[in-house]
C-alpha cells in the first residue's frame, strides 16, 4: 500500500458546493473526484512541451543550489 498524506484544500463556498454536486452526479466521494481532477492536471502537465522546459529550469536551479549546500 502506498503512503499517503493528509492535506487541508481551502475551496470558496461555491467551488465546494458545485464539486459535491458534480461528486454526487457521478456517484463518487469529494475525494475521489478531487483525485481525479488532479491526476487529470499532472496528466496534462505532463504532455505539455512548456511547462516541462519551466520544470527542467527549476530542477537545474534546484540541482545547483543543492550542490552549493553540500560543499
Amino acid at each position: 500500500m502506498a503512503d499517503r498524506k493528509n492535506m487541508t484544500l481551502r475551496l470558496s463556498a461555491l467551488q465546494a458546493d458545485e464539486l459535491e454536486a458534480v461528486a454526487r452526479a457521478e456517484g463518487i466521494s469529494v475525494s475521489d473526484a478531487v483525485r481525479e481532477a488532479i491526476s487529470e492536471h499532472i496528466d496534462r502537465k505532463r504532455k505539455d512541451k512548456a511547462f516541462r522546459q519551466r520544470l527542467r529550469t527549476v530542477m537545474e536551479r534546484d540541482r545547483e543550489i543543492l550542490e552549493r549546500l553540500a560543499r
